[in-house]
């Protein structure tokens, strides 16, 4: 059962990714804050969930949640600044957007800076430890998933509605046979003489 928050005494938010090792589309990046007394006996990592059930907590989190937001880093921002960097920029978005002003943040993993004068931990893992970072992490994957849903619809060649843009065998050929497109990142060594098939 995951704990709620990391601390008790302050206004927490819960923050992760999704779209990190993709070669295609934007990386999108939560900011949850939950009640105290949140409970939902499946919420989890949301790569340890089905696409079922994270569209459901999805609906339950945005519901429930004291606040929340989700932010969107394009794929041009991504080859400026690098994808650490656009992660972490997605994360102090949507800490900044939310309608309640956090007064503690914890991060998902190990990285992380802010102008943000409010307290913060990065935590590895912390989206298997901590309702709020679990919470970010759905929301952050089921609004990414949606996104390239559409992008598939305008590139059916490359299977993003199945790989959602990570780098799969399929994706890879397609690239090779199709070229890039608008939405893949330039600096994710995915030109087609660089793609090693496996």
């Amino acid at each position: 059962m995951l704990e709620v928050s990391y601390q008790k005494e302050l206004i927490e938010a819960g923050c992760d990714e999704a779209g990190r090792g993709c070669l295609a589309g934007a990386v999108f990046a939560a900011a949850v804050i939950l009640p105290s007394d949140f409970y939902h006996p499946y919420l989890n990592d949301s790569k340890q969930m089905t696409e079922r059930r994270r569209d459901e907590l999805r609906k339950i989190i945005e519901q429930e949640a004291v606040a929340w937001y989700v932010a969107e880093v394009s794929p041009e921002r991504i080859d400026q600044i690098n994808i650490l960097n656009a992660s972490i920029e997605g994360m102090n978005i949507s800490l900044k957007a939310l309608a309640t002003p956090p007064e503690f943040a914890v991060i998902d993993g190990n990285r992380f800076h802010t102008d943000l004068s409010i307290p913060w931990r990065t935590i590895v893992k912390g989206d298997g430890k901590y309702a709020n970072i679990a919470a970010a992490s759905v929301l952050a994957k089921t609004h990414r998933d949606e996104y390239m849903m559409r992008l598939a619809e305008e590139y059916p060649m490359y299977g993003w509605a199945k790989n959602k843009g990570y780098p799969t065998r399929e994706h890879r050929l397609a690239i090779r046979e199709h070229g890039l497109t608008p939405y893949h990142r330039l600096t994710f060594n995915s030109a087609p003489e660089q793609l090693e098939l496996f």
